[in-house]
């Protein structure tokens, strides 16, 4: 129309952030899949680069104490601690990243900070690559067989 001003460009706004309310912690895109190392796994829905934090693995917060008497018995068990006195339990989390097996040549590592469980990319991972951490000391305690099938697999957790 003459005389209007011409219509301001479209631009896409993100909203801001709400003070008091935590920002995603995932980072990256990740499914859930049928695993070649043990049961379901959690797979890079799309390419990680190497160093970048991928996630967090998020649960109930419980006692260690609690936890060991929760571990005890099961199959799977998604439950990590995160000091001496808390853990955090992952078995109701509907984060894909409680799915992340053990592998002996992993891609990716678990940090423990501020009681957070947060998983970061060792090397770039492909879109479709399966994500695995070394677990370390577990409560398996040497008992149960390592299916990572990796080069040098020590063969037990």
């Amino acid at each position: 129309m003459p005389g209007c001003p011409p219509p301001l460009p479209q631009q896409s706004i993100t909203p801001p952030r709400v003070r008091g309310v935590p920002a995603d912690p995932q980072k990256f895109a990740v499914s859930v899949a049928p695993s070649r190392i043990d049961g379901q796994g959690a797979f890079a829905a799309e390419p990680i680069p190497a160093r970048r934090k991928i996630g967090e693995i998020r649960g109930e917060s419980i006692s260690v104490r609690e936890a060991r008497r929760r571990a005890r018995g099961q199959a799977r068990i998604m439950i990590v601690e995160v000091s001496q006195r808390r853990a955090v339990d992952a078995s109701r989390s509907g984060d894909a990243l409680r799915f992340v097996n053990h592998s002996c040549a992993p891609n990716a590592t678990l940090r423990i900070r501020q009681g957070r469980v947060e998983i970061y990319a060792l090397r770039d991972i492909a879109a479709g690559e399966e994500l695995g951490v070394n677990y370390g000391e577990s409560h398996h305690g040497g008992r149960l067989r390592c299916r990572c099938g990796a080069p040098g697999c020590a063969g037990r957790l």
